[in-house]
């Protein structure tokens, strides 16, 4: 139960903000020693040497660059001195494997990068000669380079693109990137045109001012989004869905006019390159509109949303008044906004380091001669594998505790909020003090609860690997049953993860374990269930409508900017890169406003099923909501108690036995 939990049978009164202590230890025990666990594989892959074949780079006779090696067993060429060598340069730095993920070329250690392009073999010879860096492989004398029977095998083939060292890792590097484009050719397989990928890639590299600018703008437009919300609560539903119908309408003609208008100005005097380009353009304004045109046309035009919303209207009251004390929050609690910068940060720090140690790892293992080529290749095999799959669970454990510690310093700072009468009394960043306590006191709950979706998504994401792995050799069955099992997991998840927010929220109002908040969390939200089901459709769909519409004026800023780039920009990629981006950016911040939402609800179930404002036992709750709990009680006697909505207010009445 944890020392934050109760030992009565009875009933448990809550005490918000009261009996403050640590809850599951042993959990946050668990998790430390596996994050020295994590460390000492990190220590481990320093120690052997891993790292500095990383950085330094090795050649394909197992030596590392830089520094002085120790023969290896059978490989003629290893325990070379390679102090002055300290760049590794590929013979064929183009030939890429990408089923293993390496380079199929011989590997050497030289002392200089070519800077210029060598045209033949001798130009290879005077390079050598002249900068003491030899370009073949070691058993190839220098005065041979010309003449050698093996030096198509064995020396790089000129031409030799000019290259330059990795400002870390010292990998020759070549600087022309029609290199770069046979990488992305081979990636991208549904392009069969390899001039429509260089188009695609010209179209970014051309409009990348305009792609820096719309990103800034749906920043931008998130956050006013986020303020507005505080002042148009009352009227927020309908504002925001007039706003995505007049949008998708106002869209959809813009991008039937631009279709019609750039088709209207294709021409035979057009060179080849503009003649691509117009056409690439007239065909994404035409996938472009007859889309919007076919999401607009399926919510019945709008005519649906709208008549669901007005039918629906008694049941947004509570949403809309928990937008407007969030509203509220935000504006007592600023620093929430910043919240989406400091979880990103901290996860790209983490996957940063969990990647570089995936390399160390990979770079750790024995040296073992290929058969068929003659070559080193460094292998993992017995403890390091083992160490793999614990470095990978380390990633979804951790990656999942740093999301819910967000969510954990969120509710912290939002129960702080609604249960201080005085407002005037909140700490001066009640953010920061969330923060501390569930370092000080809850990092425990919130490792169970990380482990808990950790144990849900490690199957999920080996089943959707063997169904990746399997496609187009198992039977229609099979096939089933596997999409169902990644189905029902994903179902699994999403409903843990609901689950877990409100029990991060009950932790942080009563200093609870994580099963015991979970159980009572669970508790308070089946007395509430029709709320709840008001909140998370009615609620959801808002936010959701309001990515929607950052997404749109986003989308719609770039058709009216890339319109004047008509001549040479492609707009496909462009487009779709800023409304992803555009669509990630409102999602992190309309989550908050989600997660304070929720955490607002749960505040306001137990406030009205433990206080019915009589003396003594008077409510936490704002004024708007306030309102909401009187219009309801007044309400409820003209349409009697065993109504339709009684079952709902049914918290609320049992609150004063």
């Amino acid at each position: 139960m944890g020392c934050g939990g109760s030992t009565e049978k009875g009933k448990r009164e809550w005490k918000p903000l009261e009996d403050r202590c640590c809850t599951d230890i042993p959990w946050l025990i668990i998790f430390i020693a596996f994050c020295i666990g994590m460390w000492c594989i990190c220590g481990f892959a320093i120690a052997t040497g891993a790292a500095s074949r990383l950085i330094s780079g090795y050649d394909s006779y197992g030596n590392t660059c830089g520094q002085k090696n120790a023969p290896i067993k059978g490989i003629e060429l290893s325990g070379r001195d390679q102090t002055s060598k300290k760049y590794v340069f590929f013979l064929d730095p183009c030939n890429i494997d990408f089923v293993n993920r390496k380079i199929k070329s011989m590997a050497l250690c030289v002392a200089q990068c070519p800077g210029e392009e060598l045209k033949s073999y001798d130009d290879i010879r005077k390079f050598a000669t002249t900068n003491g860096s030899e370009l073949c492989s070691y058993d190839v004398p220098v005065n041979k380079y010309t003449s050698h029977p093996e030096k198509k095998t064995k020396c790089p083939e000129p031409p030799v693109l000019p290259s330059q060292s990795l400002p870390v890792f010292h990998r020759c590097t070549p600087m022309n990137i029609t290199c770069y484009t046979k990488f992305v050719e081979a990636l991208i397989t549904f392009v069969s045109d390899n001039s429509v990928l260089h188009r695609l890639i010209a179209g970014v590299m051309a409009s990348k001012e305009i792609i820096m600018g719309l990103c800034l703008l749906s920043l931008v437009l998130s956050m006013i989004l986020m303020v507005v919300i505080r002042f148009i609560s009352a009227v927020l539903v309908w504002i925001i869905t007039a706003l995505v119908i007049l949008g998708s309408v106002g869209g959809t003609g813009v991008l039937w006019w631009l279709y019609a208008d750039h088709r209207k100005n294709l021409n035979d005097t057009m060179n080849k390159d503009e003649l691509g380009v117009a056409k690439d353009n007239v065909q994404a304004l035409l996938v472009y509109a007859i889309a919007a045109t076919v999401l607009r046309s399926g919510g019945g035009g709008g005519v649906v949303l709208l008549l669901l919303m007005f039918f629906m209207r008694k049941r947004v009251a509570l949403t809309i008044a928990l937008f407007h004390v969030a509203g509220k929050v935000f504006t007592h609690l600023p620093l929430l906004v910043l919240q989406p910068f400091w979880t990103f940060l901290a996860l790209m720090l983490f996957w940063v380091y969990w990647l570089t140690v995936l390399l160390f790892l990979g770079t750790a293992g024995s040296p073992v001669q290929n058969p068929v080529t003659g070559l080193v290749e460094f292998r993992m095999s017995g403890p390091l594998q083992y160490m793999t799959w614990y470095h990978a669970v380390g990633l979804i454990w951790i990656s999942e505790f740093l999301l819910a510690c967000q969510q954990m310093t969120i509710a912290g700072a939002v129960v702080t909020y609604y249960f201080t009468r005085d407002k005037s009394d909140l700490p001066l960043t009640p953010i920061v003090s969330s923060g501390l306590r569930l370092a000080r006191y809850h990092l425990g709950t919130v490792a169970k609860g990380s482990f808990i979706i950790t144990l849900v998504e490690i199957p999920r994401l080996i089943l959707m690997y063997i169904h990746n792995q399997l496609k187009g050799k198992e039977n229609a069955c099979a096939r089933c049953m596997l999409k169902a099992c990644i189905c029902c997991l994903w179902c699994l998840e999403k409903c843990l993860r609901y689950l877990n927010q409100n029990a991060y929220a009950a932790t942080a109002i009563n200093s609870t374990s994580f099963c015991t908040s979970a159980r009572d969390a669970f508790v308070i939200l089946v007395e509430n269930a029709l709320r709840v089901a008001a909140i998370n459709t009615v609620g959801d769909f808002v936010l959701f409508l309001g990515k929607v519409l950052i997404v749109s004026c986003t989308a719609f800023a770039g058709v009216l900017a890339l319109n004047y780039q008509r001549d040479y920009t492609v707009w496909v990629l462009p487009l779709l890169i800023v409304c992803l981006f555009a669509f990630l950016v409102a999602h992190c911040f309309l989550s908050i406003y989600e997660i304070v939402v929720d955490v607002l609800f749960l505040c306001f179930a137990v406030d009205t099923k433990y206080n019915d404002g009589s003396r003594g036992r008077e409510y936490y709750m704002d004024k708007a909501l306030m309102e909401f709990v009187e219009n309801s009680k007044k309400a409820m006697p003209a349409r009697g108690r065993d109504a339709g909505d009684g079952t709902e207010m049914k918290p609320m009445a049992s609150g004063g036995s």
